[in-house]
């Protein structure tokens, strides 16, 4: 049992965006569009914050990525709430493309569930790169309106991303956190000893 005491700051960052959610969804169901995004945009900063004090403080935990997991896809999830209602017809425009990087995103969630009984926490630096181009490009659509460049490449990264996430899945037997990308995985450790073990 967890107490108060146990959460280091980082995780309380984290915490923000969990606690957020129903201030974001009171503010989409008032029609409140300002004030939505320049709180989205606050839950999108606590998640740069949150990573770089674990990193720089030394205090990343399996509960923290966890906890920095959930926060980043509810987060995703009211930002992409918050486009439905406030940009429905970029949305209805582009909705097939938005499907083809949304779709093998649910399946990845649902291979991790069924492997490891919760959400992958891989952090990898494709992963990373995708957050970034998706709160970018969110942010910019909800303040200034489409920038098509930018949706393009919010979804390509978004495929890969999702592909190397899959890739993770099957390479590692258990939950491991803070994988960088296929590429490090080859080499780590975990997967290593996992795979030797009779």
């Amino acid at each position: 049992m967890f107490t108060l005491k146990d959460f280091n700051i980082a995780d309380w960052f984290s915490f923000y965006r969990i606690l957020a959610v129903p201030l974001l969804l009171a503010l989409v169901w008032f029609g409140e569009r300002e004030w939505f995004t320049w709180f989205l945009l606050i839950s999108y900063s606590t998640d740069a914050v949150d990573g770089f004090l674990a990193r720089k403080l030394k205090i990343s935990s399996a509960r923290g990525s966890q906890l920095d997991s959930i926060g980043d896809q509810l987060t995703l999830i009211m930002g992409l709430i918050g486009l439905w209602l406030f940009e429905n017809e970029f949305i209805r425009e582009n909705l097939l493309l938005i499907a083809v990087a949304f779709v093998p995103y649910l399946i990845q969630m649902v291979l991790a569930f069924r492997k490891y009984g919760k959400a992958t926490a891989f952090h990898t630096y494709l992963a990373k790169t995708s957050a970034v181009v998706q709160s970018v490009f969110i942010l910019w659509l909800l303040f200034f309106g489409p920038v098509y460049w930018l949706f393009y490449g919010m979804i390509i990264i978004g495929v890969l991303e999702t592909i190397e996430e899959i890739t993770l899945i099957y390479m590692y037997d258990i939950w491991v956190k803070d994988v960088k990308g296929i590429y490090w995985a080859l080499r780590d450790e975990r997967r290593i000893q996992i795979k030797n073990e009779p």
